[in-house]
C-alpha cells in the first residue's frame, strides 16, 4: 500500500510564507520524481512544481522565485517551500510520485492566501 500525505497547509496573509510536506510510503522513494499539483476552485488541476529522482527542478512560470521543492531521499519526503504569497496561490495542494510506469497522489492540503 503507497500513501502520499501531504501537511503544512493553512490560512495565511498575502506576502506570508508556508513549508509543505508530503511523506511517502514508497518502496525505493529515491527513483521517483515527485511534485506539487495544486488545484483552485473552478480550475483544473496544475503543476507547480517537479523534482526528478536526480535532482533536477522545474516550476511553473506563476511560481518561479517565490516557491522552492526540495525531497529527502533518507526520510522520504518532499517540500514546497512557498514566499511572498498570493491571493491566486490559493488552492488544494497536492504531492504526486511517478515513474514511466507507476504514479500515486495525496490527498491534498488546502492553502488560503487572504487578507
Amino acid at each position: 500500500q503507497v500513501q502520499l500525505v501531504e501537511s503544512g497547509g493553512g490560512l495565511v496573509q498575502p506576502g506570508g510564507s508556508l513549508r509543505l510536506s508530503c511523506a511517502a510510503s514508497l518502496n525505493a522513494f529515491s527513483l521517483y520524481h515527485m511534485g506539487w499539483y495544486r488545484q483552485a476552485p473552478g480550475k483544473q488541476r496544475e503543476l507547480v512544481a517537479r523534482i526528478r529522482s536526480g535532482g533536477s527542478v522545474n516550476y511553473a512560470d506563476s511560481v518561479k522565485g517565490r516557491f522552492t521543492i526540495s525531497r529527502d531521499n533518507a526520510k522520504k519526503t518532499v517540500s514546497l517551500q512557498m514566499n511572498s504569497l498570493k491571493p491566486e496561490d490559493t488552492a488544494v495542494y497536492y504531492c504526486n510520485a511517478f515513474t514511466a510506469l507507476y504514479e500515486y497522489w495525496g490527498k491534498g492540503t488546502k492553502v488560503t492566501v487572504s487578507s
